[in-house]
């Protein structure tokens, strides 16, 4: 299983690289979904990494394909700026999941 970043910026991608995981550079939506498809539809990716700003262009896309147990994992990570989540992102995320107040 290998891992995939689909980043905004090319600071990230290097980051990234030196780690061993291999990844493209989106600067737009359009470009960072057709991008998302190309990995969703590669069999050897079982994790893809987005940053937050690409998450929040093609945000209904990602919430499709964390819904569909047949996809790869799609987390959402910091870029270069640091965080940009509320302060109860994953309180609520695990409210969305679920269905449970925690």
């Amino acid at each position: 299983m290998k891992m995939h970043l689909i980043s905004d910026n090319a600071d990230t991608l290097t980051g990234f690289r030196l780690a061993g995981i291999k990844g493209t550079v989106a600067h737009e939506g359009d470009e960072a979904l057709e991008e998302l498809k190309k990995a969703c539809d590669n069999p050897d990716i079982g994790i893809i990494l987005v940053t937050e700003t690409l998450m929040e262009k093609m945000g209904q896309e990602i919430k499709n394909i964390k819904l569909d147990p047949k996809m790869p994992i799609v987390t959402v990570i910091p870029d270069r700026h640091g965080f940009r989540r509320e302060k109860d992102y994953i309180t609520r995320s695990i409210k969305e999941s679920i269905g449970l107040k925690i």
